[in-house]
């Protein structure tokens, strides 16, 4: 019996591949549980797929730029393509160094950009909407209704056990891909506000430090951390990630991979949110989770990407969301 096969290509950060998980379920509901889906995407991001067994390989696409003749990577996709023909390809990448790899792939049938027609919906919707708009075309009305982004990784029971995580914690991701850069990271919320926050939080429950390897310069800005707290900044593979904040009452973040994660695995989540627009780029809200936006509501918010936001030197929608206005949210959704 023919197994039906789906090459999907996104390559781009955590949250953009967190987003493109919406298509995975609708997949399977459409086309049957056995659907083999590959995936070509940014080594390092596609560790989320770890622990999924949803997902039957990865094409690691380390140089999107190089043009196809001389890249390694997309050469391996293409061959692979001549002697595994898929019956489907969805292409989530608008770049034009991804055209000539969506035209050499053999597939039976091919949607998203440089390859079919895609109806956008005409007002400002979330990029989860976005991404299901350019895989509707393949599923039915009512899978499509039903998709959403959804991430399995390590059991939260097996990282309980592994990183001696109390039964009740909260986590707090304090940095984002942003923060290395060399000017102001218009995401990040000030350090001193954190340190106030974390330092109050954890006198009422256990709290959990995650971040990247390679942050150790921003976190010994808000180290020492109270005694409450276990830090896992560095320590936690993604596929562990994942089960962490699965097995957490909540997560406080900004706008940022961390926060995408908590919405996908139904982890409530406090995103603080300044000058990128919310309702587009933030936690996505579903049915089955809880997305709370804290933020200054400043009439000048967003601006992101706008000469609004470049005048600004003071970052101060960020700045003005106090660690007091956090703490009252997290009172109010009985999580302290």
């Amino acid at each position: 019996m023919h197994e039906f096969s789906v090459l999907i290509i996104r390559s781009g950060a955590l949250g953009d591949l967190v987003y493109a998980t919406s298509v995975i379920d609708a997949l399977k509901a459409q086309y049957g549980e056995s659907t083999r889906i590959d995936f070509v995407s940014t080594p390092g991001i596609a560790k989320l797929f770890e622990k999924d067994d949803r997902v039957n390989r990865i094409f690691p696409l380390k140089h999107k730029k190089v043009p196809l003749w001389l890249s390694g990577d997309k050469k391996r996709v293409v061959s692979f393509s001549k002697e595994n023909p898929y019956d489907l390809l969805i292409n989530f990448e608008s770049g034009r160094q991804f055209e000539s790899l969506v035209q050499k792939i053999i597939a039976k049938r091919k949607i998203g950009y440089f390859c079919s027609q895609i109806h956008f919906p005409k007002s400002a919707v979330h990029m989860v909407e976005i991404i299901k708009h350019i895989f509707k075309e393949a599923i039915s009305q009512q899978i499509f209704e039903s998709a959403y982004p959804r991430l399995i990784g390590s059991s939260s029971e097996e990282i309980g056990i592994k990183y001696n995580l109390p039964s009740d914690y909260v986590i707090v991701s304090p940095s984002n891909s942003h923060q290395k850069r060399n000017r102001i990271n218009y995401r990040a919320w000030p350090n001193d506000h954190w340190r106030s926050f974390i330092a109050r939080l954890a006198e009422k429950v256990p709290v959990v430090i995650i971040g990247n390897r390679g942050e150790e310069e921003f976190f010994e800005k808000l180290r020492p951390f109270p005694s409450n707290t276990i830090d896992l900044v560095g320590k936690t593979p993604l596929c562990d990630l994942i089960g962490i904040i699965e097995g957490a009452k909540a997560l406080i973040a900004t706008d940022t991979g961390t926060a995408h994660i908590a919405s996908a695995v139904n982890t409530e989540v406090f995103a603080l949110i300044g000058p990128t627009p919310a309702e587009v780029t933030g936690p996505y809200q579903t049915p089955h989770n809880r997305v709370h936006i804290v933020t200054a509501n400043l009439e000048c918010s967003p601006c992101y990407k706008t000469p609004v936001m470049k005048a600004c030197k003071e970052n101060i929608c960020m700045k003005q969301i106090t660690p007091q206005m956090l703490y009252i949210s997290l009172l109010s959704a009985k999580i302290v």
